[in-house]
C-alpha cells in the first residue's frame, strides 16, 4: 500500500535499512539454526558492517541500544517531517525488536530456569527463523516501495503513525 504518498530511493533505502536492527538483535538466537543450516551464515556477511558499527557504539557507550531506540523513536517515528513510509517501517522495526526482547524474557523465565534445554533451543530457533522471515519480507517490500503488512503488528503501527 503506498496510498500515503510516493516513495523515492532514499525512503526505500532507509525503510529497508531499519530492519537490520531486528536482525542484529535476533542473532543470539541463531546458534542452533546456523549449526543445522550453515548456508544461512550469509546473514552475518550481509550485516557485518552494521554489526561492527553497532558493537563499536556499544563499547563506547554502555547504553547505545537505548540511545538508538530513543533516537529512532523521537527523531524518526514522532517527527512529522519525515515521510510516512520511513516512520512506518521504523516503528515496525522497533516493535519487532520489542517482540524479540519479550520472547527472550519468556524463554528465560519458562525454560532456562527450569532446565529445559531442548525447549530453549526449539524456541530460539522459532524466534530466529520467524524474525528472519519477517525482516526479509519487510526489506523486500520496502525496496519495492510497498508497506510490509504483517498481521496485527502493522495494525498497531498504523494506529501510532499518522
Amino acid at each position: 500500500m503506498s496510498w500515503r504518498g510516493s516513495t523515492d530511493f532514499k525512503d526505500r533505502l532507509f525503510g529497508a535499512l531499519v530492519y537490520s536492527l531486528p536482525l542484529i538483535y535476533v542473532l543470539p538466537y541463531s546458534e542452533g539454526v546456523l549449526t543445522q543450516i550453515p548456508q544461512l551464515g550469509f546473514i552475518y556477511v550481509l550485516i557485518s558492517p552494521l554489526l561492527s558499527l553497532y558493537f563499536g557504539l556499544n563499547s563506547l557507550l554502555p547504553f547505545a541500544g537505548l540511545i538508538i531506540f530513543f533516537a529512532l523513536w523521537l527523531g524518526v517515528v514522532r517527527n512529522e517531517r519525515v515521510s510516512h513510509f520511513i516512520r512506518f517501517n521504523t516503528l515496525q522495526a522497533i516493535l519487532i525488536d520489542l517482540l524479540i526482547i519479550l520472547c527472550g524474557l519468556i524463554i528465560q523465565t519458562l525454560f532456562v530456569n527450569a532446565g529445559l534445554d531442548f525447549l530453549v533451543q526449539l524456541f530460539n530457533n522459532f524466534v530466529f527463523l520467524g524474525v528472519l522471515v519477517i525482516c526479509i519480507y519487510s526489506i523486500i517490500q520496502s525496496v519495492l516501495g510497498k508497506y510490509a503488512e504483517i498481521p496485527t503488528l502493522s495494525d498497531a503501527v498504523y494506529s501510532q503513525v499518522r
